[in-house]
């Protein structure tokens, strides 16, 4: 089935040998990985719309990542890396995690403490708790353990309180949304929170839409975030709203490593497309 997915073909075959032609520039971009739940289960029978990555193939990406020289790198150095455009110290790559999800605790963490790196995961605020409450039918972790993981090196930022449809919210709600999720973090771990993810797809054609939330996050007080914008981080990115790689149990190391070279990123303009579409009908 790999062999026949599409979007793997056209990479693996087309798209990232065009790209691995083309001259690189130093510093020019950085791969933002985007993972969900690291478990077993499937929750979706899709391989793109996949939202699980079993441990087993996340160990094998991160046992690549520390292979080929890779380190990590937060969502801030990122921001200030890419716009510096100085060259960069080796490869380096952000790992970054949505939802909340306890199974990062005992299956994750281990991994990337053994390979020496960090990640970030976004929180929906409303699914943690002193008690484990549970998000889309999965336990979530605990801010006990949330504190844990920071006291370790992880970096949690906001994915808002409820994980609604921000684009159907009115803007009072949106603000609401984010400050009320920001505050709680700071206050549950005692650490600024700097960083947003937005939930669901990210409506980039509806540009009123889009210059009015990155004006509420500045406004909270953030200064950096990710979407679900396929591609990796450029100079041309939007610092709240940069590009990320999904990535679960269907990415083979051979398509994990297109990914991370850029060789995936030309699926962004086939999503942008069918987005204006959407937006138009």
């Amino acid at each position: 089935m790999l062999d026949t997915r599409a979007d793997r073909a056209l990479t693996l075959y087309l798209f990232h040998p065009l790209r691995q032609g083309m001259p690189r520039r130093q510093g020019s971009r950085i791969p933002i990985l985007m993972y969900h739940g690291i478990s077993e289960a499937r929750r979706n029978g899709h391989p793109y719309f996949e939202i699980s990555t079993s441990p087993g193939v996340f160990a094998g990406h991160m046992d690549f990542l520390r292979g080929q020289g890779y380190s990590t790198i937060s969502l801030a150095e990122a921001v200030q890396q890419i716009a510096s455009g100085a060259p960069r110290n080796g490869k380096q790559v952000v790992i970054t995690l949505d939802d909340g999800y306890r199974d990062f605790l005992t299956s994750a963490f281990p991994v990337l403490q053994r390979c020496g790196f960090s990640a970030t995961m976004f929180l929906p605020t409303q699914y943690i708790g002193d008690q484990t409450r549970r998000f889309n039918d999965t336990d979530c972790l605990t801010w006990g353990e949330i504190r844990e993981l920071q006291r370790a090196g992880m970096e949690f930022g906001s994915h808002t309180v409820s994980h609604p449809q921000l684009r159907t919210l009115s803007f009072q709600e949106i603000e609401a949304e984010l400050r009320s999720s920001k505050q709680e973090i700071e206050d549950k771990t005692g650490t600024a929170v700097r960083c947003f993810s937005y939930p669901y797809a990210f409506p980039e054609s509806d540009r009123h839409f889009v210059r009015s939330l990155r004006d509420l996050l500045e406004a909270a007080g953030y200064s950096e975030g990710v979407s679900t914008i396929v591609g990796t981080a450029q100079r041309r990115s939007d610092r709240f709203f940069l590009e990320r790689l999904p990535v679960n149990s269907w990415d083979d190391l051979h398509f994990f490593n297109a990914k991370l070279e850029g060789g995936y990123d030309w699926l962004h303009s086939f999503q942008y497309a069918r987005k204006v579409l959407k937006f138009k009908a």
